[in-house]
């Protein structure tokens, strides 16, 4: 069990990747103690944004599309959940407008660049989400169209993708065997933003939605905890639908192997203004839901691990 308070001592903030652009710009930040308080990890990819000049320059409506683009302060969020419960805390400062966190380095659209497919970079085939034109390198917006004045230079993707997109998931993933072997378990919580759904056959639309890829990425029992503590909380939440989760979850949970994974998106318009651009009335009570969410699966994933010996340990025995 998990021994109170939560609050997180200071913790290192520890720089990683670089943004090409931007010189001395870490791509990310983690916040973890060596001496971990709960089994939790809370990470942010999409709400970065530290922006070079010379990416802004090559956008069409930068701001409008960055707006679009941007899972809007999800990481005020984080740091205050992680801050409040001593999870701990990775969270990309690249904008996903530069390289999306959350797809794999095979999903390009390579009509985007200028020379075409490269041929020493592997068997790199196009995705859905790219021919959607949201793949690693985001394309288009519904409503918007392209986002790019010019095409793409081939240095640019390996330029993103080894200061970014490899140190960011090379970190995660020591990270949560970090948490596995305090704990004998871990729980990721991947964090988004989502746009107002609309209404669902009728019901009022979710204010969360929970992805755990259709039921493998996470045990069952920390799914339906955080079902039945949203409806304490009285807050609509759906599973799976729309946003079943992506190539974090795909990647880096293991259930079987003591790494649990969820997507949690989040209605904006709950913490943000009006115009879904800045922090709104909504904040703090965002915070507090999450807080206690996360303070909730902390001892359950603690007991999981202290349930039944660990399979990769027996394997070291």
């Amino acid at each position: 069990m998990l021994s109170e308070p939560f609050a997180q001592r200071d913790s290192p903030e520890i720089p990683g990747g670089a943004i090409p652009g931007s010189p001395g710009q870490a791509a990310f930040t983690l916040r973890q103690s060596d001496a971990s308080r709960v089994p939790v990890l809370i990470a942010v990819p999409h709400a970065g944004r530290a922006y070079p000049g010379s990416l802004i320059e090559r956008m069409r409506n930068p701001d409008y599309a960055a707006l679009r683009l941007e899972d809007r302060y999800v990481d005020l969020l984080g740091e205050a959940v992680a801050s409040a419960t001593g999870a701990a805390l990775l969270v990309a400062h690249a904008p996903r407008a530069m390289i999306d966190l959350n797809r794999a380095t095979e999903d390009i659209d390579w009509d985007m660049f200028a020379q075409g497919k490269p041929s020493g970079l592997g068997s790199y085939t196009p995705g859905l989400r790219a021919r959607s034109g949201l793949g690693l390198i985001p394309r288009r917006l519904p409503g918007l169209g392209e986002l790019w004045k010019h095409r793409l230079d081939r240095k640019d993707l390996v330029d993103r993708i080894d200061q970014i997109h490899t140190p960011y998931h090379q970190c995660l993933s020591d990270s949560l065997v970090q948490l596995r072997s305090r704990w004998g378990a871990a729980l990721l919580i991947d964090l988004h933003s989502m746009p107002p759904l609309g209404l669902r056959d009728g019901l009022p639309p979710p204010e969360f939605v929970l992805g755990d890829r259709f039921g493998t990425t996470c045990h069952g029992a920390l799914v339906a905890s955080c079902f039945g503590y949203f409806a304490q909380q009285r807050r609509t939440a759906a599973h799976n639908r729309p946003y079943a989760g992506g190539y974090v979850l795909e990647r880096h949970a293991a259930p079987t192997g003591g790494i649990h994974a969820v997507q949690l998106e989040i209605d904006r318009s709950r913490y943000l203004d009006a115009r879904l651009a800045e922090p709104g009335g909504g904040f703090a009570a965002m915070v507090d839901i999450l807080t206690g969410l996360v303070r909730r699966l902390a001892s359950e994933v603690a007991e999981l691990g202290q349930a039944e010996p660990a399979p990769w340990a027996q394997a070291a025995e």
